[in-house]
Protein backbone atom coordinates (compact mmCIF):
# COMPACT_ATOMS: atom_id res chain seq x y z
CA UNK A 1 0.00 0.00 0.00
CA UNK A 2 1.70 3.39 -0.98
CA UNK A 3 4.16 2.42 -3.60
CA UNK A 4 1.72 3.83 -6.29
CA UNK A 5 2.79 7.24 -4.59
CA UNK A 6 6.20 9.27 -5.59
CA UNK A 7 6.73 12.20 -3.20
CA UNK A 8 4.83 15.49 -4.00
CA UNK A 9 3.85 17.01 -7.26
CA UNK A 10 2.79 20.21 -5.68
CA UNK A 11 1.72 22.28 -2.71
CA UNK A 12 -0.82 25.23 -2.93
CA UNK A 13 -0.45 28.71 -0.56
CA UNK A 14 -3.44 30.37 -0.56
CA UNK A 15 -3.30 34.03 -0.64
CA UNK A 16 -5.31 37.36 -0.29
CA UNK A 17 -3.45 39.55 -2.95
CA UNK A 18 -1.62 37.70 -5.85
CA UNK A 19 0.63 40.75 -6.22
CA UNK A 20 1.98 40.27 -2.64
CA UNK A 21 2.72 36.87 -2.66
CA UNK A 22 4.80 37.38 -6.40
CA UNK A 23 6.38 40.49 -4.59
CA UNK A 24 7.52 38.48 -1.50
CA UNK A 25 8.44 34.72 -3.40
CA UNK A 26 10.48 36.97 -5.69
CA UNK A 27 12.33 38.28 -2.15
CA UNK A 28 12.12 34.62 -0.97
CA UNK A 29 14.47 33.78 -4.44
CA UNK A 30 11.99 32.52 -6.67
CA UNK A 31 11.25 32.96 -10.59
CA UNK A 32 7.52 32.87 -10.22
CA UNK A 33 5.35 32.86 -13.42
CA UNK A 34 2.83 34.91 -14.73
CA UNK A 35 -0.14 34.80 -13.03
CA UNK A 36 -3.17 33.12 -15.47
CA UNK A 37 -7.09 32.98 -14.41
CA UNK A 38 -9.90 30.95 -16.63
CA UNK A 39 -11.67 32.83 -19.06
CA UNK A 40 -15.02 31.24 -20.09
CA UNK A 41 -18.99 31.97 -20.55
CA UNK A 42 -20.55 31.51 -16.94
CA UNK A 43 -24.00 30.53 -19.23
CA UNK A 44 -24.40 29.09 -23.01
CA UNK A 45 -24.11 31.86 -25.09
CA UNK A 46 -22.68 34.10 -22.47
CA UNK A 47 -19.97 36.27 -23.12
CA UNK A 48 -16.25 34.93 -22.00
CA UNK A 49 -15.20 36.66 -18.49
CA UNK A 50 -12.78 35.71 -15.80
CA UNK A 51 -14.23 33.30 -13.43
CA UNK A 52 -12.78 31.40 -9.92
CA UNK A 53 -9.41 31.86 -9.16
CA UNK A 54 -5.76 33.08 -10.20
CA UNK A 55 -2.34 31.01 -9.87
CA UNK A 56 1.06 31.27 -10.74
CA UNK A 57 3.67 28.99 -10.43
CA UNK A 58 7.55 28.09 -9.08
CA UNK A 59 8.11 25.01 -11.35
CA UNK A 60 11.02 22.73 -10.17
CA UNK A 61 11.90 19.59 -12.44
CA UNK A 62 8.71 16.77 -11.10
CA UNK A 63 6.99 19.70 -9.34
CA UNK A 64 5.74 22.96 -8.16
CA UNK A 65 4.23 25.36 -5.61
CA UNK A 66 1.43 27.22 -6.57
CA UNK A 67 0.16 30.32 -5.76
CA UNK A 68 -3.93 30.56 -5.42
CA UNK A 69 -5.90 33.55 -5.42
CA UNK A 70 -9.61 34.19 -5.97
CA UNK A 71 -10.81 36.60 -8.58
CA UNK A 72 -13.53 39.10 -7.25
CA UNK A 73 -17.29 39.46 -7.54
CA UNK A 74 -16.05 42.41 -10.57
CA UNK A 75 -13.38 40.22 -12.74
CA UNK A 76 -10.58 42.18 -11.43
CA UNK A 77 -7.36 39.96 -12.69
CA UNK A 78 -3.85 40.36 -11.24
CA UNK A 79 -1.43 42.98 -12.83
CA UNK A 80 0.28 40.71 -15.51
CA UNK A 81 -1.83 38.13 -15.37
CA UNK A 82 -2.86 36.12 -18.56
CA UNK A 83 -6.10 34.72 -19.82
CA UNK A 84 -6.50 31.05 -20.18
CA UNK A 85 -9.86 30.49 -22.45
CA UNK A 86 -11.69 27.41 -21.71
CA UNK A 87 -13.80 25.82 -23.96
CA UNK A 88 -16.21 22.69 -23.67
CA UNK A 89 -18.97 22.09 -25.22
CA UNK A 90 -22.61 23.05 -24.62
CA UNK A 91 -23.66 19.93 -22.74
CA UNK A 92 -20.54 20.08 -20.03
CA UNK A 93 -20.77 23.83 -19.42
CA UNK A 94 -22.85 23.73 -16.66
CA UNK A 95 -20.70 21.21 -14.85
CA UNK A 96 -17.24 22.72 -15.51
CA UNK A 97 -18.76 25.74 -14.21
CA UNK A 98 -20.01 24.49 -10.95
CA UNK A 99 -16.77 22.33 -10.46
CA UNK A 100 -14.79 25.76 -10.72
CA UNK A 101 -17.17 27.52 -8.53
CA UNK A 102 -16.98 24.96 -6.42
CA UNK A 103 -13.10 25.50 -6.70
CA UNK A 104 -13.09 28.78 -5.50
CA UNK A 105 -15.52 28.54 -2.63
CA UNK A 106 -13.12 26.00 -0.96
CA UNK A 107 -10.34 28.25 -1.32
CA UNK A 108 -12.25 30.93 -0.25
CA UNK A 109 -13.16 29.17 3.20
CA UNK A 110 -9.72 28.15 3.28
CA UNK A 111 -8.39 32.15 3.20
CA UNK A 112 -11.17 32.56 5.83
CA UNK A 113 -9.69 29.98 8.71
CA UNK A 114 -5.67 31.46 7.50
CA UNK A 115 -3.40 32.27 4.73
CA UNK A 116 -1.49 29.87 4.14
CA UNK A 117 -0.59 26.55 2.92
CA UNK A 118 -3.79 24.67 2.12
CA UNK A 119 -3.18 22.42 -0.48
CA UNK A 120 -1.24 18.72 -0.93
CA UNK A 121 -0.82 16.95 -3.91
CA UNK A 122 0.67 13.88 -4.11
CA UNK A 123 2.50 12.27 -7.20
CA UNK A 124 1.26 8.68 -8.77
CA UNK A 125 2.18 6.96 -11.99
CA UNK A 126 -0.97 5.51 -11.27
CA UNK A 127 -3.82 7.73 -10.68
CA UNK A 128 -6.94 4.90 -11.40
CA UNK A 129 -4.47 2.41 -9.61
CA UNK A 130 -4.77 4.98 -6.66
CA UNK A 131 -8.79 5.66 -7.01
CA UNK A 132 -9.06 1.86 -6.49
CA UNK A 133 -6.99 2.00 -3.95
CA UNK A 134 -8.91 4.90 -1.51
CA UNK A 135 -12.14 3.22 -2.63
CA UNK A 136 -10.98 -0.29 -1.45
CA UNK A 137 -9.89 1.13 1.67
CA UNK A 138 -13.19 3.46 2.46
CA UNK A 139 -11.30 6.60 1.64
CA UNK A 140 -14.60 8.93 0.41
CA UNK A 141 -13.14 11.03 -3.59
CA UNK A 142 -14.32 12.94 -6.03
CA UNK A 143 -13.50 10.22 -8.84
CA UNK A 144 -10.14 10.80 -11.59
CA UNK A 145 -10.36 14.10 -13.40
CA UNK A 146 -8.71 14.94 -16.57
CA UNK A 147 -7.23 18.56 -16.97
CA UNK A 148 -5.52 20.57 -19.11
CA UNK A 149 -2.41 23.05 -17.65
CA UNK A 150 -1.02 25.61 -19.74
CA UNK A 151 3.00 25.56 -20.76
CA UNK A 152 4.99 28.43 -21.29
CA UNK A 153 7.15 27.82 -24.25
CA UNK A 154 9.32 30.23 -26.19
CA UNK A 155 6.88 30.27 -28.89
CA UNK A 156 3.72 30.58 -26.62
CA UNK A 157 1.59 29.03 -24.30
CA UNK A 158 0.68 25.62 -24.90
CA UNK A 159 -1.72 23.22 -22.80
CA UNK A 160 -0.90 19.80 -21.14
CA UNK A 161 -2.90 17.01 -20.00
CA UNK A 162 -2.61 15.97 -16.22
CA UNK A 163 -4.83 14.13 -14.30
CA UNK A 164 -6.05 14.27 -10.58
CA UNK A 165 -8.68 13.00 -7.79
CA UNK A 166 -9.70 15.00 -4.45
CA UNK A 167 -9.89 13.73 -1.05
CA UNK A 168 -13.52 14.09 -0.10
CA UNK A 169 -14.28 13.91 4.10
CA UNK A 170 -17.82 12.91 4.31
CA UNK A 171 -18.71 15.75 6.75
CA UNK A 172 -17.12 18.25 4.42
CA UNK A 173 -17.68 19.61 1.43
CA UNK A 174 -16.41 17.75 -2.24
CA UNK A 175 -12.66 18.51 -2.37
CA UNK A 176 -12.61 19.19 1.10
CA UNK A 177 -10.39 16.89 4.65
CA UNK A 178 -10.19 19.29 7.89
CA UNK A 179 -6.91 20.33 7.28
CA UNK A 180 -7.43 21.37 3.47
CA UNK A 181 -7.31 19.94 0.14
CA UNK A 182 -5.55 16.74 -0.27
CA UNK A 183 -5.30 14.68 -3.67
CA UNK A 184 -3.11 12.92 -5.95
CA UNK A 185 -1.71 14.07 -9.53
CA UNK A 186 -0.77 11.76 -12.43
CA UNK A 187 0.86 13.90 -15.90
CA UNK A 188 0.64 13.05 -19.11
CA UNK A 189 3.58 15.11 -19.47
CA UNK A 190 5.54 15.00 -23.04
CA UNK A 191 8.56 16.85 -23.69
CA UNK A 192 7.79 20.04 -25.49
CA UNK A 193 10.30 22.32 -27.07
CA UNK A 194 11.26 25.52 -25.13
CA UNK A 195 9.36 24.82 -22.04
CA UNK A 196 10.53 27.40 -19.61
CA UNK A 197 9.16 26.37 -16.14
CA UNK A 198 12.28 24.70 -14.86
CA UNK A 199 14.68 28.55 -15.35
CA UNK A 200 16.96 28.51 -12.37
CA UNK A 201 15.66 30.32 -9.34
CA UNK A 202 18.05 33.17 -7.18
CA UNK A 203 18.18 31.08 -4.20
CA UNK A 204 19.11 27.46 -5.85
CA UNK A 205 15.69 25.65 -5.34
CA UNK A 206 16.10 22.47 -7.27
CA UNK A 207 13.04 20.85 -6.05
CA UNK A 208 10.21 20.12 -3.29
CA UNK A 209 11.75 18.24 -0.11
CA UNK A 210 8.66 18.17 2.25
CA UNK A 211 5.50 19.91 3.52
CA UNK A 212 4.59 19.51 7.31
CA UNK A 213 1.28 19.49 8.78
CA UNK A 214 0.80 19.88 12.84
CA UNK A 215 -2.38 18.40 14.43
CA UNK A 216 -3.51 18.51 18.03
CA UNK A 217 -1.69 15.87 20.01
CA UNK A 218 -5.22 14.23 20.67
CA UNK A 219 -5.69 13.97 17.25
CA UNK A 220 -2.44 13.15 15.72
CA UNK A 221 -3.06 8.59 16.15
CA UNK A 222 -6.19 9.04 14.26
CA UNK A 223 -4.59 11.40 11.71
CA UNK A 224 -1.65 8.97 11.30
CA UNK A 225 -4.29 6.10 10.33
CA UNK A 226 -6.11 8.53 7.83
CA UNK A 227 -2.84 9.25 6.39
CA UNK A 228 -2.06 5.97 6.18
CA UNK A 229 -4.86 4.72 4.37
CA UNK A 230 -3.44 7.93 1.76
CA UNK A 231 0.02 7.50 1.08
CA UNK A 232 1.11 3.79 2.89
CA UNK A 233 3.58 3.61 5.66
CA UNK A 234 4.52 5.64 8.35
CA UNK A 235 7.50 5.87 9.61
CA UNK A 236 8.70 7.46 13.65
CA UNK A 237 11.37 9.75 13.57
CA UNK A 238 13.25 8.22 17.30
CA UNK A 239 14.68 11.84 17.18
CA UNK A 240 11.98 13.60 17.84
CA UNK A 241 8.69 12.17 20.00
CA UNK A 242 5.60 13.29 18.07
CA UNK A 243 6.73 13.35 14.77
CA UNK A 244 5.61 10.89 12.05
CA UNK A 245 6.68 10.91 8.30
CA UNK A 246 5.11 9.27 5.38
CA UNK A 247 8.14 8.99 3.31
CA UNK A 248 6.62 7.64 -0.18
CA UNK A 249 4.88 10.97 0.01
CA UNK A 250 7.21 13.40 1.69
CA UNK A 251 4.80 14.69 4.41
CA UNK A 252 5.47 14.66 8.15
CA UNK A 253 2.91 15.37 10.34
CA UNK A 254 3.51 16.72 13.81
CA UNK A 255 1.81 16.68 17.25
CA UNK A 256 1.37 20.62 18.80
CA UNK A 257 3.20 19.98 21.53
CA UNK A 258 6.11 18.69 19.29
CA UNK A 259 6.16 21.64 16.71
CA UNK A 260 8.58 24.21 18.57
CA UNK A 261 11.29 21.37 18.37
CA UNK A 262 10.64 21.19 14.50
CA UNK A 263 9.96 24.49 13.44
CA UNK A 264 11.24 26.93 16.68
CA UNK A 265 8.74 30.00 17.21
CA UNK A 266 5.76 28.56 14.83
CA UNK A 267 2.14 28.96 16.12
CA UNK A 268 -0.59 27.75 13.82
CA UNK A 269 -3.21 29.95 13.71
CA UNK A 270 -6.15 26.93 13.89
CA UNK A 271 -5.28 22.90 13.86
CA UNK A 272 -5.50 20.97 11.98
CA UNK A 273 -3.27 23.20 9.34
CA UNK A 274 -0.19 22.96 7.15
CA UNK A 275 2.61 25.17 8.49
CA UNK A 276 5.74 24.49 6.42
CA UNK A 277 7.19 23.33 3.16
CA UNK A 278 10.76 22.84 2.36
CA UNK A 279 12.73 22.78 -1.14
CA UNK A 280 16.34 21.50 -1.40
CA UNK A 281 19.45 23.93 -2.62
CA UNK A 282 22.72 23.40 -3.66
CA UNK A 283 24.58 25.20 -1.25
CA UNK A 284 22.67 26.61 1.65
CA UNK A 285 24.96 28.91 3.03
CA UNK A 286 24.94 31.24 -0.44
CA UNK A 287 20.51 30.73 -0.05
CA UNK A 288 20.95 32.16 3.50
CA UNK A 289 22.88 35.30 2.40
CA UNK A 290 20.31 35.98 -0.32
CA UNK A 291 17.52 35.59 1.87
CA UNK A 292 19.08 38.54 4.63
CA UNK A 293 20.50 40.35 1.50
CA UNK A 294 16.67 40.79 0.93
CA UNK A 295 15.85 41.39 4.26
CA UNK A 296 14.21 38.49 5.38
CA UNK A 297 14.46 36.49 8.74
CA UNK A 298 16.54 33.03 9.10
CA UNK A 299 16.02 30.42 11.61
CA UNK A 300 18.83 27.76 11.71
CA UNK A 301 17.28 24.27 12.46
CA UNK A 302 20.60 22.24 11.92
CA UNK A 303 23.63 21.90 9.53
CA UNK A 304 22.41 22.39 6.17
CA UNK A 305 18.82 23.29 7.25
CA UNK A 306 17.06 26.57 7.76
CA UNK A 307 13.59 28.18 7.00
CA UNK A 308 11.90 31.71 6.67
CA UNK A 309 9.28 32.09 9.33
CA UNK A 310 5.11 32.33 8.55
CA UNK A 311 5.11 35.73 9.58
CA UNK A 312 7.60 36.86 6.70
CA UNK A 313 6.48 34.52 4.28
CA UNK A 314 2.21 35.23 4.37
CA UNK A 315 1.17 32.53 6.19
CA UNK A 316 3.58 29.51 5.87
CA UNK A 317 6.93 29.25 6.94
CA UNK A 318 9.18 28.17 4.15
CA UNK A 319 12.32 25.72 4.45
CA UNK A 320 15.80 25.45 2.68
CA UNK A 321 17.43 22.06 3.00
CA UNK A 322 20.83 21.15 1.31
CA UNK A 323 21.19 18.70 -1.11
CA UNK A 324 22.11 15.32 -0.36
Amino acid sequence: MGDDVDGLHHVGHVVRDMGEAMERYRRLGFTVSAPAYPVLPRRTGGPAEPFGVANAHVYFPGGFIELVAVLDETGRVPGGARPIPLQVPDDRLPGLVAAIRATAVNITSFLRRFQGLHIVIADTPDIDGVAARLTAGGVGHGGVHAIQRPVETGTGTRMEPARYLEISDPGLPAGRVPEGRIGFAENGRAEVPGDRRHAGHPNGATGLRECVLCVADSELPGLERRYGTYFGRMRRDRTAPGVARFDRANVTVVSASALADLLPGERPAVLPAFVAYTVSVPDVASTERLLRGNGLPIIRTGPGEMFVPADAALGTAVGFRQDD
